[in-house]
């Protein structure tokens, strides 16, 4: 199971009335990297801190980059720390290795010019697996599709989801996100005062 690829493909299929920002996608995918990961038995977590495990990483490129970059010497690093850490650009390096796959392809003819950059799902084995764990309400791949914007956060708790582990990297994942946010409104805030300056100006 690979919950980032997963959550990858279905923020590929947001619907088109919602934005989903990249950079919540990327704190999202690497805490997703990060369960997928501890499940493997690659990484632990003791209290919130990364450890390395005694298992090797799964198959899959990302994942074993992911692992391959853990810091290894105490006091190791928090999970808000691998969160910032492995999720700069992650969104893209996902796009990327769907791409590369054949999971995605790009749209051809005259119309290319105005949806450039935009990659588009191809049918496969892989996509449906995606929409079939999202359609079937998976607690914990329910809240990290709700912490990277493409859908609203599930009801509950998310202390009841699962065990220590998730809900840790759950909280840590949420915290992550508030707090792009309030950097992207403190930035609007700031652009929208200077271009009130500037045209008051001239």
């Amino acid at each position: 199971m690979n919950t980032a690829r997963d959550l990858a493909i279905v923020a590929l299929e947001a619907s088109p009335g919602r934005s989903v920002e990249q950079g919540d996608l990327s704190l999202a995918l690497a805490a997703s990297e990060l369960l997928d990961l501890v499940e493997a038995g690659a990484l632990g977590l003791d209290g919130d801190r990364v450890v390395p495990g005694a298992q090797s990483a799964p198959v899959d490129p990302l994942l074993t980059e992911a692992a391959a970059t853990a810091v290894r010497q105490e006091p190791y690093e928090s999970v808000e720390d691998w969160l910032w850490r492995r999720g700069r650009g992650l969104s893209s390096a996902y796009d990327s290795v769907l791409e590369k796959e054949g999971l995605t392809a790009r749209p051809r003819g005259l119309r290319i010019a105005r949806r450039a950059g935009h990659a588009e799902l191809v049918e496969s084995p892989e996509r449906r697996r995606a929409e079939e764990r999202r359609a079937s309400g998976e607690p914990v791949f329910a809240a990290l599709v709700a912490a990277a914007g493409v859908q609203d956060e599930p009801a509950g708790d998310p202390a009841d989801l699962a065990d220590d582990t998730v809900t840790t990297v759950l909280a840590a994942v949420g915290d992550a996100v508030m707090e792009l946010e309030a950097v992207r409104q403190r930035r609007a805030i700031e652009n929208a005062a200077f271009d009130n300056i500037w045209r008051g100006g001239v």
